[in-house]
């Protein structure tokens, strides 16, 4: 076995899909010939093919087997690498054969491509069905130590080793290579062949171009094989059956640490939300300081993190009351005066009033200074323009426009902007400004209301109805304090409970949006919240780049062994 792989595994195992990578090295080593030590005592490959062709002619004379065109002979050329002195390169029909095909005449278990357990490389589901029961695609005859190939997209590389004997009859799909090795050959060295990145690039090349490679028969029984001796043979397949063994159990501990490391995150960022004094919450802190490096070394871990800095933030636990800040009661009755003289200005339809007070439960207790009001009570909440509708007659001009695949949350996504026809006196209407705030009305469940501020990107654009505008009445206003509350795990669970959802769609009405209970700190302390999340954000992003570039630095290193070990 190569000594790269054995004393740079902790290395290879924990390089990014590390594992996944590990099981292709070995498979490529196995048939490379440098898994195990070639034997000098072993008989050679050469001798093994001269017993092989006895056998299929005996065979074709006892009518067990059709006889064979005459296969092409291989080139050095097509040689994919060296292989060992006591090995041969054949190609795949000279080693094994298929069964040939029937019709199911009587009861038969039948195997088609997603009955494979492709990781065990066995059957694990097939199904016992009544001759006039068969599907077209039922024919191919298979027998145990029959190794079965899917060359269908998109269960190309479902291969497995047909090991039980079925009480009815098993027959495969046509949608399977189906190849016997001759000699008893061990059918689980032809599964880590036909499993191994060599075969994988044999099949890419001959389909070139194609998203989901496909091969038919032909070139499945034309590709080669690197062919050691028997015995070499059967101790691949016992290495090979060791260490993946192996990596089952590093795939194991490296799941069960990933779940406990989640889970320890969770519970300790819990804490922080959850503390009820500042006595409690510095505690939790301390307890999450002391292990920060050894806590956020994940993108989701750092994803966590965000979000809890994003909750402390609208719970006013990120930055300290200043008992000098104008209460926000104040600002309120500044916003209630404005918010009544806009609905004056715009002849808007009367709404029903909303009052804090209706809110049955309030999501957690504010600061004293802060105010619970309802987001309709702060903001001017209206829908956008509706598409398709018919204007004979009416002056129509087009402008740009919002839908909902542009908002998400905390940013705007503009590379596709699409146009709308809309009635000259409309534009005014539906036009944003900046500042405006914007508020998806559906989309998956858990992405109901996101938003993001708008601020001019694009002259003279309008929203679609199913982004909602929410639009400050006062210059008094800091809107990313609001974008900021809207996508917090607080405003996010208040969607998904008050919205409609369907099958994987959710969505939320007017109403539902102008409901959303909405803390106001006093206007100061919105200033520092904001300032202090852009500077811990930016911090994590810093934190999300380094733990990238480690990564990278890591892969590139596994990768560099995985290429010392093969050549």
């Amino acid at each position: 076995m190569s000594a790269v792989l054995t004393d740079n595994l902790p290395l290879l195992a924990g390089a990014p899909n590390g594992i996944k990578k590990l099981r292709e090295l070995i498979l490529e080593l196995a048939v490379r010939g440098k898994l195990v030590p070639q034997d000098a005592n072993d008989e050679p490959a050469s001798d093994l093919l001269e017993r092989i062709a006895e056998e299929k002619a005996r065979l074709v004379a006892e009518g067990k087997i059709k006889k064979q065109k005459p296969l092409a002979e291989i080139s050095e050329e097509e040689k994919p690498f060296d292989v060992p002195t006591n090995w041969e390169w054949a190609r795949v029909a000279a080693v094994g054969h298929d069964w040939g095909q029937k019709t199911p005449d009587k009861k038969f278990t039948y195997i088609d491509v997603g009955a494979v357990d492709n990781s065990a490389g066995k059957i694990t589901s097939p199904q016992v069905l009544m001759a006039e029961d068969a599907p077209s695609r039922a024919r191919k005859v298979v027998r145990p130590g029959t190794v079965i190939y899917s060359t269908i997209r998109p269960y190309l590389l479902n291969v497995a080793v047909i090991e039980e004997v079925y009480e009815q009859e098993p027959i495969a799909s046509t949608a399977f290579a189906i190849i016997h090795p001759y000699l008893e050959m061990p059918a689980r060295y032809f599964l880590c062949f036909l499993r191994s990145p060599v075969f994988v690039r044999y099949v890419e090349s001959v389909q070139m171009g194609i998203a989901y490679p496909a091969i038919n028969d032909g070139q499945f029984f034309s590709g080669l094989i690197p062919l050691p001796p028997l015995p070499e043979q059967h101790r691949i397949v016992a290495k090979v059956d060791e260490l993946m063994a192996l990596c089952d159990r590093l795939e194991a501990r490296q799941a069960d640490a990933d779940s406990a490391h989640a889970q320890l995150v969770q519970v300790l960022l819990g804490s922080l939300t959850q503390a009820s004094d500042a006595e409690g919450f510095a505690q939790s802190w301390q307890r999450l300081a002391e292990h920060f490096h050894t806590l956020f070394t994940t993108e989701s871990s750092i994803d966590a993190l965000k979000q809890t800095l994003l909750q402390l933030a609208v719970m006013g636990k990120l930055v300290p009351q200043d008992p000098s800040d104008e209460p926000a009661r104040e600002l309120c009755k500044r916003i209630d005066i404005a918010k009544q003289r806009v609905l004056i200005e715009t002849k808007a339809r009367k709404q029903k009033e909303l009052a804090v007070d209706a809110l049955s439960v309030l999501p957690y207790s504010v600061p004293n200074g802060w105010e619970w009001k309802t987001l309709d009570s702060v903001l001017y909440v209206t829908g956008g323009v509706t598409l398709g509708r018919k204007f004979a007659g009416r002056k129509l001009l087009i402008k740009p426009y919002l839908r909902v695949a542009n908002v998400q949350r905390g940013h705007l996504v503009l590379d596709q902007i699409k146009e709308v026809e809309i009635p000259e006196d409309e534009v005014e209407k539906y036009l944003l400004s900046n500042g405006d705030l914007l508020i998806t009305e559906g989309g998956d469940w858990d992405k109901v209301g996101r938003t993001a501020i708008w601020r001019e990107e694009i002259s003279e654009c309008l929203h679609q109805n199913h982004v909602f505008r929410a639009r400050a009445v006062t210059t008094e206003w800091e809107p990313r304090w609001a974008e900021i509350y809207l996508n917090s795990a607080t405003a996010r669970e208040y969607f998904a409970g008050s919205s409609k959802q369907t099958t994987n769609l959710a969505s939320i009405n007017m109403a539902q949006l102008r409901a959303c209970a909405f803390p106001l700190p006093p206007l100061a302390e919105q200033h520092r919240i904001v300032a202090k999340v852009d500077q811990l954000m930016a911090l994590c992003d810093q934190l999300k780049a380094r733990l990238n570039q480690a990564r990278q630095v890591h892969e590139h290193l596994a990768s560099a062994l995985v290429e010392q070990a093969v050549t």
